[in-house]
């Protein structure tokens, strides 16, 4: 006996099938996303050094194509070595292990300094605490001699929370048990950190290694899933997307690193204390844009003061230097390091920084800019397509006096100044006279 198949009750079926089955996945999202939640922790937990990898690889890809393109390539043009598939690999291969071999390197200097420079100073900070605490006292006495009632209930705030400090500082043998716990805890975490990073170095070398490999195989998937004028469109707005990001992150840390040395040089010359601490501090918070500047300020001028309180003066030298030191930052250097990669106004910085980091901590404000400015210029190619269909001008100049388009004036809108309106209601005015003639004509 043969059985005949409708292929109309086949797609009945098929879309009933998908539709309980779509209710399903979304009743067990509703009601049991903490279980979803679970099971993405951990599949995230499992393959954060594979993360962590492709970011090493893409943040050190311009490092690699620099040594690649612009140093090694040459030499072999310069000794008539002529290109081919053999020299390509070999030029990679020392390419990566150079750029390898750089990342090192880097890594182990600012070890070296946070060891050699950092360290002394967070202990002498440590040691001499009870000494800057008594500072801070004799400069509030010698400040607030004019109003005895401020005068004491400063000192007593002080004095209350030195009291508080030193119990806490008492109690440590006993609580001796949690102490071990926290630091048990926190060793863990470094090591699991530590972990992630080094199978992500190894990672990174071998994504390095095969860059084109990845690059065509994730285009292959496009050009698979997407009509051709579609996965156009998705390619390019990934490269547009790579543009922002690559130039805006690389230029962003190089900014820094150079904001950081002139830091440390002039405080140097200021012979403000704790120098190399403090050019850290500005170095790593300058990498935050607009409000990066004053997080590292606020806190390092505080440390100046709380030093040597009795001198304020070489706090307000160290607060001069730093706006000196920002503003050739923001009107010089940062221009042209970074040029207009995002093409965001100041307005939009401000925005996509506080969306950005209130949602994702301190690394969203460090990636919230090019973030922002990927759905920037999306919502900005959507708008324009729209009114490029409805045959608008894109320019925004043209509306921000705008106070109504008519059908009359299509590609001429009426603004509120006397004189365009005239204008315009003569055009309408010439327009309609010239229907009346054609109809009396007609007729």
């Amino acid at each position: 006996m043969k059985f005949k198949f409708n292929n109309k009750y086949i797609r009945w079926g098929m879309t009933a099938f998908l539709v309980l089955a779509a209710s399903i996945l979304f009743y067990y999202l509703v009601f049991h996303s903490s279980n979803i939640a679970a099971v993405l922790n951990t599949v995230t937990d499992i393959l954060m050094p594979v993360v962590v990898g492709f970011a090493m690889a893409y943040l050190l890809t311009p490092v690699l194509n620099f040594i690649e393109k612009k140093i090694l390539a040459p030499v072999c043009e310069k000794f008539g070595i002529r290109k081919s598939k053999r020299r390509d690999s070999v030029l990679r291969g020392i390419s990566v292990f150079l750029t390898a071999f750089f990342f090192i390197a880097l890594i182990y200097m600012l070890f070296y300094m946070l060891i050699s420079q950092l360290v002394p100073s967070i202990q002498n900070i440590i040691n001499n605490f009870d000494q800057y605490v008594n500072n801070v006292m004799n400069w509030l006495n010698r400040i607030l001699d004019d109003n005895p009632d401020v005068r004491k209930y400063a000192l007593q705030t002080i004095s209350q929370y030195s009291a508080q400090l030193d119990d806490m500082i008492s109690q440590l043998p006993a609580n001796a048990m949690i102490w071990f716990r926290t630091v048990t805890n926190t060793a863990t975490s470094i090591l699991g950190v530590l972990w992630d990073f080094i199978i992500g170095f190894i990672i990174s070398i071998y994504v390095m290694a095969s860059k084109e490999k990845f690059l065509g195989q994730s285009k292959k998937i496009v050009y698979a899933v997407f009509e051709p004028d579609t996965a156009n469109i998705v390619v390019r707005n990934f490269r547009f997307t790579h543009r922002t990001f690559i130039g805006f992150l690389g230029g962003k840390i190089a900014d820094s690193i150079i904001i950081g040395l002139l830091c440390f040089v002039g405080v140097t010359l200021l012979k403000t204390p704790y120098g190399a601490l403090i050019s850290v501090i500005i170095g790593v918070t300058n990498v935050i844009p607009f409000f990066g500047p004053y997080l590292g300020a606020i806190p390092s001028a505080f440390l100046v003061l709380i030093v040597d309180p009795l001198h304020p003066l070489n706090c307000v030298y160290f607060l001069l230097f730093i706006l000196l030191l920002q503003q050739f930052d923001g009107n010089f250097l940062g221009p042209k390091i970074l040029g207009n990669s995002t093409g965001l106004t100041g307005f939009w910085v401000i925005f996509s920084i506080t969306l950005f980091g209130g949602l994702f901590g301190v690394l969203g404000m460090i990636v919230g800019v090019p973030i922002f400015a990927v759905i920037y210029a999306a919502i900005k190619s959507l708008v324009n397509t729209a009114l490029a269909k409805k045959q608008l001008p894109l320019e925004t100049q043209k509306y921000e006096q705008l106070d109504y388009v008519d059908e009359a004036g299509i590609h001429e809108m009426k603004l509120s100044s006397e004189s365009a309106a005239k204008k315009l209601l003569e055009k309408t005015k010439r327009r309609n006279r010239g229907k009346s003639e054609d109809e009396d004509a007609k007729k």
